[in-house]
């Protein structure tokens, strides 16, 4: 599927008066064996595991300094990290194979293989809505956290509980539909549970969670509440990203709840306990977000080649949770200086033919944001955790 297959799809070609066509009935699929490697992309001891790719960064400071940031995965963490991907499958069919295509293998480098300095990284190939059938679910033929995508990630779980967990502290990683089906999970498998006592936290932005207003549990999650410390364990981290130049409109697809009573959760990566602070971000050298790429102004000026895959820009990008009619969510600033040496503008807008999807928000960059910050915070719960065992 062409990128620009993949916008329109997402964005201007979302017609949600004509529903697309129904499928023909098929034979009730077979439970997928995660005893099979290759149901995996990512796992300790995984040969040609997804989440090995090269991590070093290029930070670039206010006035265009260029260095040279290293990483490394720690093969001893004490804790796991299970991840569920976002919707990027551009297989034809409303559910995805299970052969792991560019695309999945894109979204793990994305979101997902910076974790590996914190946490021992599980992630479960699943038959996910794919981009083609999220059409028809945004025109209310369906649900991202009920059906054969959820059924898949559930039996990973268990799977993974069983035989790999072995009394381990987790955390739980998403995004969108990956986080629409982590919420379902805890609903269903954690919440309330003896497991919850082994989490550590659940990271799920670009899904929308209830609480009741001016309050932190009780709404999606009855003993769950949501995160406002790094240093507070058993909790949620949940936020959808938009620019402060472009507020959710009314027509906003995150963080609007139909419950009177209830608001969308917004936990800040940057400040958890509430306030500005300052984002994170690792963003795509290429410009490559979770399903599209676009072409990014030079990094510095005057241009100079930029040989790392990733790229991290301190200063240029705060964050605060804000609230308008339409929506609560977490408000990005992208603090240029048109007159500096580096760039003064991310990509990361969902749109097509010109005009920004508003709608979408920052959605193809929740994670990258923040990543910075989230990997800090998890190293840091992770710390609390096993002190108070």
């Amino acid at each position: 599927m062409s990128k620009t297959l993949i916008l329109a799809v997402l964005a201007a070609g979302l017609n949600f008066a004509q529903a697309a066509p129904q499928p023909a009935p098929q034979p009730s699929p077979q439970p997928n064996n995660y005893r099979d490697p290759r149901s995996w992309l990512c796992r300790p001891g995984l040969k040609n595991d997804a989440c090995d790719v090269d991590l070093t960064t290029t930070v670039i400071a206010a006035g265009g300094q260029l260095t040279r940031e290293t990483w490394t995965a720690d093969a001893n963490a004490p804790v796991d990290c299970f991840y569920v991907y976002p919707t990027v499958s551009t297989d034809p069919t409303p559910n995805s194979d299970m052969t792991p295509d560019a695309p999945e293998l894109n979204v793990i480098r994305q979101q997902f293989a910076r974790f590996g300095s914190v946490c021992r990284r599980y992630a479960p190939v699943y038959r996910q809505i794919t981009l083609v059938g999220l059409r028809r679910v945004l025109g209310g033929g369906g649900a991202l956290d009920h059906g054969l995508q959820y059924d898949d990630v559930r039996d990973a779980w268990r799977d993974y509980l069983e035989h790999d967990n072995d009394g381990r502290p987790f955390v739980l990683i998403g995004h969108s539909q990956g986080s629409f089906i982590l919420a379902e999970l805890i609903r269903q498998e954690i919440d309330g549970k003896p497991v919850q006592a082994r989490m550590v936290s659940a990271i799920i932005p670009g899904a929308t969670i209830a609480v009741p207003r001016g309050k932190d549990v009780g709404g999606a999650f009855q003993h769950v509440p949501v995160c406002r410390s790094a240093s507070q364990t058993g909790c949620v981290i949940a936020y959808s990203s938009f620019r402060s130049t472009i507020p959710p409109p009314a027509n906003t697809y995150f963080g609007k709840v139909a419950k009177p009573n209830m608001v969308a959760a917004c936990a800040n990566p940057a400040a958890l306990g509430g306030g500005v602070g300052d984002l994170h971000a690792y963003l795509d050298r290429d410009g490559r977000s979770i399903v599209s790429a676009e072409a990014p102004k030079p990094w510095v000026t005057p241009a100079q080649h930029i040989d790392t895959p990733w790229v991290s820009v301190p200063g240029m990008l705060t964050a605060q949770c804000a609230s308008n009619d339409n929506a609560t969510y977490l408000e990005v600033t992208v603090h240029a200086d048109p007159s500096g040496r580096r760039v003064n503008d991310i990509v990361g807008d969902l749109g097509a033919n010109g005009q920004v999807a508003a709608e979408w928000g920052l959605h193809l960059v929740d994670v990258n944001l923040a990543i910075g910050n989230l990997v800090d915070i998890v190293r840091q719960q992770s710390k609390t955790w096993l002190t108070r065992r």
